[in-house]
């Protein structure tokens, strides 16, 4: 790591260990209250139906835009699930190194003319599997673990049917952002890729003859991805690790231990992050496919020793999902609104922060990356989260808590009060033994995972409203290292209500490069499709 980073990271540690003796991240914690409010309360939420169900207006256009552009593109999430597949397997490779018909050529970004199809083939730095790996990485975190929990203590089982909906739906809105983000790339001449929503919107835009909105939404969409990504990104995925490991050591009550810990998760993701996207493709396509195995493989164990159970545990989920019984789940729309909700948190489908990733993948054919990009929603939400809601649910099968629990996402656990996390660890315990120490790896896996993917994310945006140069490239670094240590130090849970948010408030200025643009991705994917079937003849 950079020798600056270094001394920089060991100067901070001490420092908020003093501040949490002093309390001083609880002063932080009330300075934020007001911001995190403003967003929540004013931006997101403006329906409200009575006094028990509160509708985000950003939910809503996540959920309707989904649905739109699955009908709008004839159900790719159905129609191209397998042809995804094959794209990641490497089976099309060759679609890149043929020629491309005069007919589909244009002078769009990403390459579609045929003076220069055949450089294009070289553009990009990273495989189709990297790049999944990498997306995935940053959507696949301790959401699939203290996010389903949340969902189903707070709307019951019925919330499962609801997330697997609109993760379902969102494989669509991923297809459309991801395709666009390849085809608006910038590649400079050293071969390094930049892409995203930044690009693809102020670049499209041009195109369309809205300029001035492109620009707008551009660094708009740039700066509340930074936000995200020092939040909700980082902070507090290493808080999650930094409250599993103190557990697992027996010393919560510790002040110290927080910033400790957090400066050897700097360190670990600082040296990750100084490579590059190459080096957090290279790790991530390692780490993402054995913490996910490992992870299914206990949840397969569990429901395979209740083998009997998942069919009541399946039924349960459908019947609640139209009929729910959780205390003051709201009713139908109260369960479906916490399943879309930890949905749309956990796959990121429509912010278009997968894009950023993605766009960086060694293809001339935007559409590939788009197909690839569908799979991402199915791994973290349909697959993920379900198996850890089954496991949840079989597990209650015993009365362990009350679905509803206190209203807040907490319920009582053999006379103790848990949540999230705290609920799945309960329902691993009765089943594996050791448990603590799996869920430990797991979890720390997963913020690293998660925190080192938006840690590229961040640059990129940062780089697009500061400049590429190596200035302003370890300045972001710093930044972000600072807030790994900070987040695993400190209690602020105001600042990552305000993360949150502006991961949220992405969605805005990403839908509207998708609904301008998206004939653009209906011409991509014709190209592509007629390139598959030209090899295939």
């Amino acid at each position: 790591m950079n020798k600056k980073l270094s001394t920089l990271l060991f100067m901070i540690a001490p420092m908020l260990i003093f501040a949490q003796e002093k309390g001083l991240d609880q002063k932080i914690d009330e300075a934020f209250q007001p911001v995190s409010k403003f967003f929540n309360d004013v931006i997101f939420f403006l329906v409200y139906d009575g006094d028990t169900v509160k509708i985000p207006f950003v939910l809503l256009l996540l959920v309707a835009s989904a649905a739109f552009f699955t009908i709008y593109f004839g159900f790719p999430n159905i129609r191209h699930f397998f042809t995804a597949i094959n794209v990641v397997r490497g089976k099309y490779d060759d679609v890149d190194k043929a020629v491309v018909e005069e007919a589909y050529g244009d002078s769009t970004p990403g390459g579609d003319s045929i003076e220069t199809i055949r450089d294009e083939s070289s553009e990009g730095e990273v495989t189709h599997f990297q790049a999944l790996a990498t997306a995935v990485s940053g959507t696949v975190g301790n959401g699939n673990i203290a996010g389903v929990a949340l969902a189903i203590a707070l709307g019951g089982p019925g919330a499962t049917f609801w997330m697997i909906i609109c993760g379902l739906l969102g494989m669509s809105t991923k297809f459309v952002e991801c395709t666009l983000g390849v085809q608006y790339r910038d590649v400079d001449d050293e071969g390094t890729v930049y892409g995203g929503p930044m690009y693809y919107l102020s670049k499209g835009l041009k195109e369309r003859g809205f300029e001035v909105l492109g620009k707008i939404a551009a660094v708009f969409f740039a700066i509340f991805c930074i936000g995200g990504s020092f939040g909700g990104g980082n902070a507090a995925q290493s808080n999650q690790a930094t409250v599993v490991i103190k557990k697992l050591m027996g010393i919560e009550n510790s002040t110290s231990a927080g910033a400790l810990i957090g400066l050897v998760l700097a360190i670990v993701v600082g040296v990750i992050i100084i490579g590059g996207i190459k080096r957090i493709a290279t790790v991530t396509e390692k780490v993402v496919p054995f913490m996910a195995l490992i992870y299914l493989l206990a949840c397969i164990y569990i429901l395979g020793a209740n083998f009997t159970l998942v069919d009541d545990a399946i039924s349960l989920i459908i019947s609640e999902a139209f009929n729910p019984k959780a205390i003051g789940v709201g009713g139908v729309i109260g369960v479906l609104l916490v399943g879309f909700k930890r949905a749309a948190f956990s796959n990121e489908a429509g912010a278009g922060s997968a894009s950023i990733a993605h766009s960086a993948v060694k293809t001339k054919y935007s559409a590939s990356e788009g197909l690839v990009a569908l799979l991402e929603p199915f791994i973290d939400t349909v697959v993920i989260c379900t198996m850890t809601a089954l496991v949840i649910v079989i597990f209650n099968f015993g009365g362990a808590f009350e679905y509803g629990g206190d209203g807040t996402g907490g319920v009582m656990i053999d006379g103790l009060r848990v949540e999230g996390a705290g609920i799945t660890a309960s329902a691993f315990a009765k089943y594996i033994p050791f448990s603590d120490w799996f869920l430990t790896i797991a979890v720390v896996l997963f913020a690293v995972s998660t925190m080192i993917s938006w840690s590229y994310y961040g640059l990129q945006s940062w780089k697009f409203l500061f400049g590429r140069g190596k200035k302003a490239d370890l300045t972001y670094k710093i930044l972000f290292l600072t807030f790994v240590v900070i987040g695993a130090a400190a209690s602020m849970n105001s600042i990552w209500a305000f993360s949150d948010a502006m991961i949220f408030a992405m969605v805005f200025p990403n839908m509207v490069g998708l609904y301008f643009l998206m004939p653009v991705v209906k011409k991509q994917l014709k190209r592509y499709l007629d390139a598959i079937r030209g090899i295939e003849a």
